[in-house]
């Protein structure tokens, strides 16, 4: 049954994932974002991580995406407008993603006993994630914040018109 599972949440999210890139308005964008990041936390549930798919949820599928549609319609983005791309995007870039591919693709199967993972016995409890979270991490923690806080505050600015002089709507 794990497996069924896992087969389709991870389509789901990969489906996601390509459907993200493939929009042409940026809400539907974020709405693929957000079935990904849903697809990601059963995964998480399925690994026995509940405290790591509640976050999930939480934190990226509910806070960040909230904030990533506020600033979309903040700048007021309309359709996207779609190009051929740059010459030297497609003869540099389709070849390394190749590369990349048939790199990653080499490493897997030159690994040995890829079906032998294990859960370990010790279980962390909440309290030991906190205590490491608000502890040893909290610099990179508080950074973030500071850094989603400059994201929202550049947002603003790129989407006030002109040089801060009143937009008559009428």
């Amino acid at each position: 049954m794990h497996l069924i599972l896992f087969i389709v949440f991870a389509a789901l999210c990969l489906t996601g994932a390509v459907n993200l890139l493939l929009q042409k308005h940026p809400i539907n964008s974020a709405l693929s974002l957000i079935v990904v990041m849903t697809s990601l936390a059963v995964l998480y549930l399925l690994l026995g991580a509940e405290f790591l798919a509640a976050a999930q949820v939480i934190v990226y599928a509910g806070a960040i995406m909230v904030l990533f549609t506020f600033v979309v319609m903040l700048l007021n983005a309309g359709r996207e407008e779609r190009t051929l791309g740059s010459r030297a995007a497609r003869t540099v870039g389709f070849p390394a993603v190749v590369a990349i591919l048939a790199l990653i693709a080499t490493t897997i199967l030159k690994i040995q006993g890829l079906g032998n993972a294990a859960i370990e016995d010790r279980i962390t409890s909440t309290a030991d994630l906190s205590a490491v979270l608000f502890t040893k991490l909290l610099l990179p923690f508080e950074v973030t914040s500071v850094l989603i806080l400059v994201a929202i505050l550049g947002s603003v600015a790129l989407a006030r018109h002109g040089d801060g002089e009143k937009v008559d709507t009428k």
